[in-house]
């Protein structure tokens, strides 16, 4: 099971994970935690449970496990997002995903959002890897923006965009101020906000 804010998360019925699986896991929990600067390679290892030597057989370096992280974290929220499908209006999806991201709110308080924090973080870069975790950003957006052109709004682009940067903005917040009720509160007003639009 996954969310947009969390690592995988394996379920007793799930089989063991194999080294390479492993290590793009704890890619991903240890770069939320640290960021990818603090970050090393052993760092990484000791999380995955993986012999050091053991990494350089999957991935040459750390960058190249930063890209699959990446492209890990994609894969899950286009999974997070295809499961709203359940929801039978683009409204009740649209207010399961802020409550998903309210969810996430101790873990957000504590380390950022994953995505949001990892974006923020190579966008300092000019190595490839900054233009490839935008897409991290724009995939919930699109997403948002089909729902709202379900709902027959002519200005769906922009309401994405002011949703995601929205919650983009209180995980920013609710981190800094280490206070997840913030996050409570702004998610009860984006739904007050998507009710205001259907």
């Amino acid at each position: 099971m996954t969310d947009l804010a969390g690592s995988p998360q394996r379920t007793s019925a799930e089989p063991e994970l194999g080294k390479r699986e492993r290590l793009v896991a704890a890619t991903r929990r240890v770069l939320h935690e640290q960021g990818v600067e603090r970050t090393t390679l052993a760092d990484i290892a000791q999380a995955a449970d993986v012999p050091v030597g053991n990494v350089y057989y999957y991935f040459k370096t750390k960058d190249e496990l930063v890209a699959a992280a990446i492209d890990a974290h994609a894969e899950d929220i286009q999974r997070t997002l295809a499961s709203f499908d359940r929801h039978r209006s683009p409204k009740a999806r649209l207010k399961a995903f802020v409550r998903m991201v309210v969810e996430q709110r101790d873990l957000t308080a504590r380390y950022g959002c994953p995505q949001g924090s990892l974006c923020s973080e190579l966008d300092k870069r000019d190595d490839g890897l900054d233009r490839c975790c935008a897409e991290l950003i724009r995939l919930p957006i699109d997403w948002a923006e089909h729902q709202f052109r379900l709902m027959g709004r002519r200005d769906a682009r922009d309401l994405a965009v002011a949703l995601i940067a929205t919650y983009q903005g209180i995980a920013l917040t609710t981190n800094t101020l280490r206070d997840p009720e913030l996050m409570t509160r702004e998610g009860k007003r984006l739904e007050r906000w998507i009710d205001s639009l259907a």
